[in-house]
């Protein structure tokens, strides 16, 4: 059981070095031997959990998308309005990117052009399908317009989601990132939800910017 448990230590700390460096200076410019010595961990040690570079970033990918999953399942669990549910999702994302370099390097990975093997799902695919249920699932609550194109809205919503963050990356700290989502939601509302409901969800996500602790 000890070995077990080492095994999985040492496995959880290369992927965390990787992504942090994967992150950082991107995943072509990062060698095998930059994660072993970031991860102060053995060739040997490395090659035991992963083949290639490419079985690094693919790990880091099933992270993520395993924590998206998990979290869009807790919020459904809560019975939460269908909108509140994916403003939560997107400010959890939004913590998890600050706390730790996962998150992060998970999209500069699904940006950059990587192949997403079977049956790993596209990051941007599993967002918008979780976006689209939510919005869908929002104009029935009466929480948006009802002539919503709710597909156009979903991609949209994505490609603000990710462009935020991409820009962000280059111009500010990670730390701005939750400002900035407050941002695109507080126009994003004032856009999409009738009046009478719009005072509820502009203040959540003043509340939820509010509650990300920042380091």
């Amino acid at each position: 059981m000890a070995r077990q448990l080492r095994a999985e230590q040492t496995r959880a700390a290369i992927i965390a070095a990787a992504a942090d460096l994967f992150d950082r200076q991107g995943y072509e410019s990062t060698s095998l031997s930059d994660i072993v010595e970031h991860a102060q961990v053995t060739k040997g040690a490395l090659y035991f959990h992963f083949a290639a570079k490419q079985d690094l970033a693919h790990a880091i990918l099933e992270l993520q998308s395993r924590t998206l999953r998990r979290m869009a399942a807790d919020m459904d669990s809560r019975g939460l309005s269908h909108l509140e549910a994916l403003i939560r999702t997107t400010f959890g994302i939004a913590r998890l990117s600050v706390e730790g370099p996962v998150p992060r390097a998970g999209l500069r990975l699904a940006t950059g052009g990587l192949e997403v093997p079977p049956p790993l799902s596209h990051p941007f695919e599993e967002w918008l399908d979780i976006t689209t249920r939510k919005l869908l699932g929002a104009v029935k609550d009466a929480d948006l317009h009802p002539d919503i194109d709710v597909e156009a809205a979903a991609h949209s919503l994505v490609c603000s989601l990710v462009g935020t963050r991409v820009v962000g990356r280059s111009l500010e700290p990670v730390t701005r990132h939750p400002r900035r989502l407050a941002e695109m939601w507080h126009l994003l509302i004032r856009g999409m939800v009738p009046v009478p409901r719009r005072a509820r969800y502009l203040s959540l996500a003043t509340q939820l910017e509010r509650e990300i602790r920042i380091p």
